[in-house]
């Protein structure tokens, strides 16, 4: 019974979103798309994108090292 209730839950609180959701329209839809965009796309976002790309790697080398050097040890 208690799944039943939780499932029944998430489905009225899904109809409830998507009912919202629709009222707000492709328009605020559109809108909100072209501002993710702009930031997505912009200059300052794509250098700290490929910064922080380029540290994950440094790091994940890093951690790549550390745990060879700790399994030899083991």
């Amino acid at each position: 019974m208690r799944k039943f209730l939780t499932w029944l839950t998430i489905g009225v609180v899904a109809f409830v979103a998507y009912t919202y959701g629709a009222k707000a329209g492709r328009a605020r839809y559109r809108e909100i798309k072209a501002t993710l965009d702009a930031v997505w796309n912009d200059p300052r976002v794509k250098k700290a994108r490929k910064r922080a790309s380029k540290q994950a790697d440094k790091v994940a080398k890093s951690a790549t090292k550390q745990a060879k050097k700790i399994g030899r040890k083991l």
